[in-house]
């Protein structure tokens, strides 16, 4: 299948600590890593790494830090001829603090990403594609924002199966307008923090109850060790997760979760077993450090056959 995905690349400055300091507090980092990172690029990868073609709409710096950025992208064979690089902007960046368990906190600088040019959209790049996943950072600001909403708009009347990601800092940012730009999109995803954030609600049921009444189609909610709940006009289920044993870094889960969903979809699974396949992949993400740090393969799919 063909993939067109919009969303940000960059690069991830990832720092392991016993715990996350106080303010004006100094605590020393066990090791630091720099890794490839950004939604867009990490959805890209796994969506390459599961055999698909796959096209990137991103921007990057033209600066030392865009090879790394671009490192496992190249690899897994992702076409970027889409890709543009701006001649100011340095290339998105990421600081991750891991403490033990794989949880984080995370600071994000937008970077070239935020101003990917408009202009040099066209509605024929979709001429050859199967279906368009957008990470929904492209919609919150800056000239990103124009090529996401031209790009969306493009999809919609050529009827192309859509996925949007949430993210929590684009919620943060923008909001229900995400859901007023999003609205209709047949696949949306989002994990809890984004739910609770969205419907200004307190618990997972509460938030889902009032996701319930917005008209959207299906609707995936991460919830993490609980796995994921789906939810369409005519059923709601909660799929159940694929534990294991040792979590070493939660950063890329919920984007492997996105791409083998969205993959599953197009190889014409129901939402409930892509998400189960989502689950598994999810799960196997979280075994290395980086979001790209283990990509998604048609093989490990067999495991939740």
């Amino acid at each position: 299948m063909r993939f067109f995905v919009v969303g940000d690349v960059s690069v991830d400055l990832i720092y392991f600590l016993e715990r996350i300091p106080e303010p004006g507090e100094e605590v020393p980092a066990q090791r630091a890593l720099m890794k490839p990172g950004g939604a867009g690029g990490t959805l890209a990868a796994h969506l390459a790494s599961l055999g698909n073609k796959v096209y990137l709409a991103s921007r990057v710096g033209d600066d030392p830090f865009r090879s790394v950025a671009l490192s496992q992208l190249e690899k897994a064979g992702v076409d970027l001829k889409y890709l543009q690089v701006d001649p100011e902007q340095t290339t998105s960046s990421i600081l991750i603090l891991l403490v033990p368990g794989g949880e984080r906190s995370m600071i994000s600088a937008g970077g070239a990403s935020r101003y990917l040019d408009a202009a040099e959209f066209k509605a024929k790049m979709f001429d050859q594609i199967d279906a368009v996943v957008f990470s929904a950072y492209a919609f919150v600001g800056g000239p990103q924002r124009q090529y996401a909403i031209n790009a969306l708009d493009a999809a919609r009347k050529r009827e192309l199966p859509i996925f949007a990601d949430l993210g929590t800092g684009a919620v943060r940012s923008a909001g229900k307008e995400l859901l007023d730009i999003l609205r209709g999109v047949p696949y949306l995803l989002m994990n809890q923090v984004e739910l609770l954030a969205l419907t200004d609600t307190t618990s997972i049921s509460d938030g889902v109850n009032e996701l319930k009444g917005w008209g959207l189609e299906t609707v995936i909610v991460k919830v993490g060790a609980l796995g994921s709940i789906v939810i369409t006009p005519t059923r709601q289920e909660l799929v159940e997760p694929y534990p294991l044993e040792e979590v070493v870094d939660t950063t890329g889960s919920g984007d492997a979760f996105t791409a083998t969903f969205a993959h599953a979809i197009l190889q014409g699974k129901d939402p409930f077993m892509a998400a189960r396949l989502g689950n598994l992949a999810g799960s196997l993400a979280a075994t290395a450090i980086g979001g790209q740090g283990r990509l998604i393969t048609e093989k490990d799919l067999l495991q939740a056959k």
